[in-house]
């Protein structure tokens, strides 16, 4: 019970450090979410193009995917060195493989049926892709991208082990000082923040199934 009252003593009293490393936070998973959409994105959609680089793709993006995060993030320091850029950067890589996977299948389990009839209609390759094959695989590609924002928020805890910002400061100065409420109140807004920015992207990801799909999630 001490320990509760302490934590909650903690964000009353120091909250405005709290608060400052919470913006941190979502600066750093907004900045990592932005280049993660874009380059899944591409990359998904030239997957479906070339079934060899599909493959040479998808190897290497679970190859990277099987990297302890703390070891990457310690790889990268010796490249990029410390801060926000080695961590972005980390996030970035770890972040790309829902994004990649989804968009490369949401395509791919296009009708074929619907693809030969807007063909039919004189449709070019663009008007196909951006007209057809990808609002009906937005779905599933809403899904990789829930999945990697939730993902990319709980690895953002740990950059500031590589002196990178975020909540990850508080966790971390938790750690080194034997401080646990510290530590524990870092993980909780940590959690908390998951926890919200997942249950706003499942009332949209079930708005986006019944309206596209006529299923709702369960």
């Amino acid at each position: 019970m001490s320990m509760i009252t302490g934590i909650f003593n903690l964000y009353i009293e120091r909250w405005d450090f709290f608060s400052k490393l919470l913006l941190q936070h979502m600066t750093l998973t907004l900045i990592s979410v932005f280049f993660i959409t874009v380059i899944g994105l591409v990359i998904g959609v030239l997957m479906t193009r070339n079934r060899v680089f599909a493959k040479i793709v998808l190897a290497v993006t679970n190859f990277l995917y099987t990297i302890p995060s703390i070891a990457l993030f310690g790889f990268l320091v010796i490249i990029t060195g410390i801060g926000d850029k080695s961590a972005i950067l980390a996030l970035v890589i770890y972040g790309l493989l829902p994004v990649i996977r989804n968009t490369y299948v949401g395509i791919n389990e296009v009708d074929e049926q619907i693809i030969e009839s807007a063909v039919g209609m004189g449709s070019t390759n663009t008007q196909l892709l951006f007209k057809v094959q990808l609002p009906l695989a937005l779905p599933v590609i809403f899904a990789g991208f829930r999945t990697m924002v939730v993902m990319t928020i709980a690895l953002c805890g740990i950059a500031s082990f590589i002196g990178a910002g975020g909540l990850g400061v508080a966790i971390w100065r938790g750690i080194t000082t034997n401080f646990p409420e510290m530590t524990i109140a870092g993980s909780l807004l940590v959690a908390l923040l998951a926890i919200i920015v997942d249950f706003i992207f499942e009332l949209i990801e079930n708005r986006m199934k019944k309206r596209i799909l006529g299923v709702e999630l369960k």
